[in-house]
Order: structure tokens, then C-alpha cells, then sequence
């Protein structure tokens, strides 16, 4: 088995979706993270962050506080891979896609890109893709 860190090619959607599937393995969660992942050079960097014990919905300041994070995260062509974890099963509720909104909001603010953003509970790992929040009531 190699030693070399895991530096995923991320170029489509469903590159990240692999790379979440495969960070995040063994699915099951006792509470609410949201992970991010920095993207350079299509690489992602190997080193994951985890925001621990986050509130179940985001709180009116959550998008703002993550914006300043991301501005002092980035370089010049750095994007990032954001999901959310949450414990359950189902498709993604109005907590996961007012989450998503939070995070894509965050990225607008800090002047970043992000991939789309998943989310990931004990069944399953889904993409919640900005266009498919646009389409969703709040």
C-alpha cells in the first residue's frame, strides 16, 4: 500500500462525489459537521477540515463567519469541496439544502469558487448542485 497522501483529480461532479464517498467511509454520523477540502491545480489538498458539532440549521451569521474563513483560506485559483454530515437517512430536507445555500452564499461573499456541495448521513452521499436549490422552496 502506498504512502502518498490521497490528492484526488477533481474535475467533475462526480469526481468530488468520490472523494467524498471514499472520505467518509464508513457511513454513520452522531451529529452535525461540515467538512471542506481545498482545491488546487484540480488536486485536492490532502488535509480535510471539519467544523465539529455545528448546529442542526445555519444561524443568520453562519454564511458570513464562513465567508471571512474562506478569504483567509484561499490563493490565487483555490477552490473548495464542502459537505455537510448529519445523522439519518432520507433525502436531503430543508436543513440540508438551507446548509447548502449558507455555504454557496459563504463562497459569493469570499469571492471563491466552490464544487457542489454534498451531503452526507448513515445511508448515502448526495450532491445538493445550486441550480437544484434554486428550483426548491427555502
Amino acid at each position: 500500500m502506498s504512502d502518498a497522501p490521497f490528492r484526488p483529480v477533481l474535475r467533475t461532479q462526480a469526481d468530488v462525489e468520490q472523494m467524498w464517498r471514499r472520505l467518509m467511509t464508513p457511513l454513520g454520523f452522531s451529529g452535525f459537521s461540515l467538512w471542506v477540502v481545498a482545491v488546487e491545480d484540480d488536486r485536492a489538498v490532502p488535509k480535510v477540515m471539519e467544523f465539529a458539532e455545528m448546529p442542526e440549521s445555519p444561524e443568520d451569521d453562519d454564511a458570513e463567519a464562513l465567508a471571512v474563513i474562506l478569504g483567509h483560506l484561499a490563493a490565487p485559483d483555490t477552490r473548495f469541496a464542502f459537505l455537510r454530515s448529519r445523522p439519518g437517512g432520507g433525502r436531503p430536507d430543508a436543513a440540508d439544502r438551507a446548509w447548502a445555500r449558507a455555504l454557496y452564499d459563504a463562497g459569493r461573499a469570499a469571492g471563491v469558487r466552490l464544487e457542489v456541495v454534498h451531503l452526507a448521513h448513515d445511508d448515502d452521499v448526495y450532491p445538493l448542485a445550486v441550480d437544484d436549490l434554486l428550483a426548491e422552496p427555502a
